[in-house]
């Protein structure tokens, strides 16, 4: 274990080594290579071990100067970090087993496992960097494997058109983030992390609330936060076990991760985190109402992870910066479960739909149980995890903002309550499908029961991460924990009890509220209104850019030019009649010119 601590940059190496490799030997050695995928994120697993046993070590090299000023490209392993690197491993080698599964007659497997090492390398460089240069260049490299995981099965249109949308409102918030970086620069004369949150306190309030800010923009692309969240539900177009590593677990979490990374400049504005906490608690509620219609299986997880993001948001602003990490390490085990249990489903009965299913406990009880406990989890029902770990941001948010605390208990409620109607109509009940269901490989449920284990243990370890954290553990409160369950049991109740049968209920409350149900379903108009008010005019101006600018004036231009010099050679190979007497005339016309011009000039 030492020698994972004292050489961090193996956390980077060794999954970078291994998606060259496989890319290298492509489909012929994909029988052994999908396998080889498990070293990367094994390797940054026990260097986040290593550290969380107090081998914390630092590694960098000069990389560039100017002037005086010097950027170096280095890592470094402290708690923070180490707890990332830990939830990336595991999550990312629960992902590769079950991908081996899910993917097994998939053509393109070598690209697809070269992607997930290369994924685990550019996250492992984003949570160790020391400086936000080196973080921001795993900052984009998460973000381009994501567009290629997204567009894996690149020849389905929807696919394409998911990769590009998430590419693009990613580097929305990422502008925001490099203008903050490029304002820490010039404020602090570095970008070094340590040097940047040292130099916090003593920089004005207005100059730390527009970097806080700035930076916000880029977590908020990152994490799918409101307005910038509408390209996670089309992520799901990507193979499952993608949306269980990127969309659940790491790449979304990163938004998270970098405002708890950069604490003390958020600690200086006071505004910086205020807005943090009510964009939080807006898109907690927000997303958590959408999840409640969805019929994709995926989707509804999709929504419930903008959800989630929004509670560790929440408890950013609030101040509980030790709340939202915990909260991102349990979720991290439960929605890499759902992810991973809806992927099951779908390689189980061939459909995204939950209206088509029904009556699954009976033919995949494996994937029942651990979904049970996923859902369970994710409604914050005790002893889970998410029952520790939500209560912990409901706790920090109620005390700094009561009004803010209130919404979160009912996004809390929601969150139950579609937890349980996916459960009830999907796994339970009537069969609703043409082809009778089968359970998955052990491959894929192995994985399963792992994250399963975790989901159920891991909130009896919320003082040892809090500790890590460097801060001090908090115990639960009964007010907040009696609230909060309440909230869950009366959530879990409503769904199970108003999809019980054949949907009956459920189809009868839709009609009478048909309206609010398509708006809801819709996502409230948010996708809409931006194609309207921004992809729309954008896509006119550049189709007017195209036919004036580019087709009539340059190309136009060019073409001119091309099209005189035909004419012109038209006009020269009229000349060219064969007549001697002809050519001696143009000869002595030609002749006269020539002399007359030299004598003009020499005058």
């Amino acid at each position: 274990m030492s020698a994972f601590g004292s050489n961090p940059w193996l956390a980077v190496a060794v999954p970078f080594i291994v998606a060259v490799v496989i890319a290298a030997l492509g489909r012929r050695a994909t029988a052994v290579t999908q396998w080889v995928a498990v070293l990367g994120p094994i390797t940054a697993s026990l260097v986040g071990l290593a550290g969380l046993q107090g081998s914390v070590a630092s590694s960098s090299v000069p990389w560039l100067t100017q002037g005086s000023a010097s950027i170096d490209a280095g890592v470094a392993v402290d708690g923070l970090s180490a707890i990332m690197l830990v939830v990336v491993g595991v999550v990312a080698t629960m992902v590769v087993v079950f991908s081996v599964g899910y993917l097994e007659h998939d053509g393109a497997k070598a690209r697809y496992f070269s992607l997930l090492a290369l994924f685990t390398a550019a996250m492992s460089l984003l949570v160790m960097s020391t400086n936000l240069v080196t973080l921001f260049i795993g900052w984009e490299l998460v973000g381009a494997c994501s567009y290629l995981l997204i567009g894996f099965w690149y020849h389905k249109p929807s696919a394409a058109s998911a990769a590009m949308k998430a590419f693009l409102t990613t580097r929305v918030g990422d502008v925001g983030m490099l203008l903050g970086l490029a304002l820490l620069w010039k404020t602090t004369g570095s970008l070094d992390i340590a040097t940047i949150t040292g130099a916090a306190p003593g920089l004005t309030a207005a100059t730390a609330t527009a970097a806080a800010l700035l930076l916000f923009m880029g977590a908020a692309g990152k994490s799918a936060q409101f307005p910038l969240h509408i390209w996670l539900p089309d992520a799901m177009e990507g193979p499952t076990p993608v949306s269980a590593l990127i969309h659940a677990a790491t790449m979304v979490a990163a938004g998270v991760f970098l405002i708890a990374r950069m604490w003390p400049l958020f600690e200086v504005s006071e505004a910086a985190r205020a807005v943090v906490l009510w964009v939080g608690t807006f898109t907690a509620l927000f997303a958590a109402t959408i999840a409640c219609v969805q019929s994709d299986i995926k989707k509804v997880l999709a929504y419930s992870t903008i959800s989630q993001l929004g509670f560790m948001f929440a408890a950013l602003g609030a101040g509980a910066w030790g709340a939202a990490m915990f909260h991102l390490v349990t979720h991290a085990a439960f929605k890499a479960l759902l992810f991973l249990g809806s992927g099951s489903v779908i390689h189980g009965t061939g459909t995204q739909d939950i209206r088509e299913m029904g009556g699954l406990a009976r033919q995949m009880p494996v994937t029942t149980l651990t979904w049970v406990v996923g859902a369970t989890a994710l409604a914050g029902i005790p002893p889970l995890a998410g029952f520790f770990s939500k209560d912990a941001v409901l706790a920090g948010v109620l005390h700094a903002v009561p009004a803010a605390g209130a919404v979160l208990l009912g996004a809390s409620l929601l969150t139950a309550f579609y937890a349980f109607r996916v459960t009830r109509v999907a796994f339970f009940g009537q069969s609703r499908a043409e082809t009778a269901a089968h359970e998955s490989p052990l491959s894929m449920t192995a994985p399963l029961v792992v994250l399963a284990a975790l989901a159920a243990v891991l909130g009896f370890f919320g003082g040892s991460i809090t500790h890590a954290l460097g801060l001090e553990a908090e115990g639960l409160e009964a007010a907040v924990a009696g609230a909060s369950v309440l909230a869950a049991v009366i959530g879990i109740v409503v769904g199970i009890v108003l999809y019980a049968g054949d949907l009956e209920r459920a189809e009868v409350l839709k009609g009478r509220f048909q309206r609010v149900h398509r708006l809801a379903f819709g996502g409230w108009g948010v996708d809409a209104l931006v194609q309207r008010t921004i992809v729309a005019p954008a896509g006119a101006i550049a189709g007017w850019v195209y036919r004036v600018l580019d087709r009539t004036v340059i190309d136009g231009g060019v073409e001119g030019i091309g099209a005189g010099a035909q004419f012109a050679g038209k006009i020269a190979s009229r000349l060219q009649s064969g007549e001697t007497d002809v050519y001696a005339s143009l000869v002595a016309v030609g002749f006269i010119v020539v002399m007359g011009i030299v004598l003009w000039a020499g005058r």
